[in-house]
């Protein structure tokens, strides 16, 4: 069997890493993960030959890996990336989800809704460029939505001769400015997309540099500890009731547990009406489960018949999420029609939908440095902001800091349905 060939048992075990890519225009985004696919085997024979025959049309001398991602025909003709491409691939150690984001000011929202779910950012800088106002953008964006695991990659370095002391500088300067945010977990690597140094195979051309390439890094980085496993959190999704002869009684709850450790006999509390009872069983597509965590789809069977529907939560008696109708949350706002103080929309929040009401925009927030802007609270296309809402239907919920599942949610135009914000819990 091929080293690179993963047979269908060990798929389903291996767990699953989510990154993004972020970086200036022409920093090598697209490249980058092209390479990854290409020295990884994990492209096919046809594709392959597709974008080497579009490079050969393009005047190229080498083959173009950027077309992997950049699908769009606008995004070809300009090269550049404009919407979030994803991208799926597995070695014989961990599964991934890759979301290539683009580098403009102007899509910044696409970066957002790229990063929302990653475990890790990559975040490349021009080596000839070094650390720049994009580079600091798309770091603190990182950090607001508590991604754990960056991984600063020196791209280019073909083009400074492999210099170490280049990638010094850009290392240090980079770490003065992280001491703001709050990413703690920080890796550097000297690499070109373009020639394959350090992405999957270690470069020749950097003997000073002993860390593990990109590939390694990203099969070994440590992600257990980016769920809460401490918080009992499972939204109801849906109610299973198949009112056939062989399950004539079943009545199953099936949804995602989006925190703690759940397991049968395990005493819980249904919100919102307050009432306990116990796990009788949980199930999967695997049949019957000791226990349930994160981010696990199961189905779970209570002892005591209780009125339970779609956005209701079950969470653990003595660990019990806040409640309120008042919430306060940093919003990135993804339209082009800007927010209205007083507006109402449609919210969306773990399983449950309700309705809301902007009732303030606290301030903006400069995404260069942080920086609280009060004289100027319009919010609009890519802007990012505090804001307090009210809504129809109290929500149970975490800080997103504590749970980045239970402290997300997202505003929805009541009349067009377009997603407008996504907000994360204070």
């Amino acid at each position: 069997m091929d080293k690179n060939t993963v047979d269908l048992d060990n798929y389903l075990s291996m767990d699953l890493l989510r990154f993004t890519t972020a970086g200036s225009v022409d920093d090598g985004k697209s490249t980058l993960i092209g390479r990854l696919l290409y020295d990884s085997k994990s492209i096919f024979e046809d594709q392959l030959e597709a974008i080497e025959e579009a490079s050969h049309r393009k005047g190229k001398e080498y083959v173009d890996l950027s077309l992997l991602t950049d699908g769009l025909r606008a995004e070809r003709e300009q090269g550049i990336t404009i919407d979030v491409a994803y991208r799926y691939f597995a070695t014989p150690k961990r599964k991934f989800i890759i979301a290539d984001t683009p580098g403009h000011i102007q899509y910044t929202r696409n970066m957002v809704t790229g990063a929302s779910t990653a475990n890790l950012a990559i975040i490349l800088i021009d080596a000839r460029n070094g650390v720049i106002e994009q580079t600091c953008r798309h770091s603190i964006i990182a950090s607001l939505l508590q991604i754990k695991h960056v991984v600063v990659c020196v791209n280019k370095m073909d083009l400074v001769n492999f210099s170490q002391q280049v990638f010094e500088d850009i290392k240090a300067e980079y770490l003065a400015f992280a001491k703001n945010l709050s990413v703690k977990d920080i890796h550097f690597l000297p690499i070109s997309a373009l020639m394959g140094d350090n992405v999957v195979d270690r470069s020749i051309n950097t003997p000073w540099y002993s860390g593990k390439t990109l590939m390694e890094t990203l099969e070994t980085v440590n992600i257990d500890q980016d769920y809460n496993f401490t918080d009992g959190r499972f939204p109801v999704q849906y109610v299973i009731r198949p009112h056939s002869e062989q399950y004539h009684d079943f009545r199953g709850y099936a949804g995602r547990v989006e925190g703690g450790v759940f397991k049968p006999g395990d005493e819980v509390v249904v919100l919102p009406s307050g009432l306990k009872t116990k796990i009788a069983a949980i199930e999967s597509m695997n049949g019957k489960m000791e226990e349930a965590f994160p981010p696990m789809s199961v189905t779970m069977t209570l002892e005591n018949d209780i009125d339970i529907s779609r956005g209701d939560m079950l969470v653990k008696a003595d660990n019990q999420p806040k409640v309120g109708q008042e919430i306060e949350l940093m919003i990135c706002w993804l339209n082009e029609k800007k927010m209205v103080p007083g507006g109402k929309y449609v919210i969306k929040h773990t399983t449950k939908e309700a309705r809301c009401i902007v009732k303030e925009v606290k301030y903006k927030v400069n995404i260069s440095n942080l920086e609280e802007i009060h004289d100027n609270k319009e919010i609009g296309l890519n802007d990012i902001g505090r804001v307090l809402i009210k809504t129809t239907a109290p929500l149970f919920y975490d800080s997103y800091s504590v749970n980045r599942s239970t402290g997300s949610l997202i505003l929805v135009d009541e009349f067009t349905n377009e997603t407008v914000g996504a907000g994360m819990i204070i």
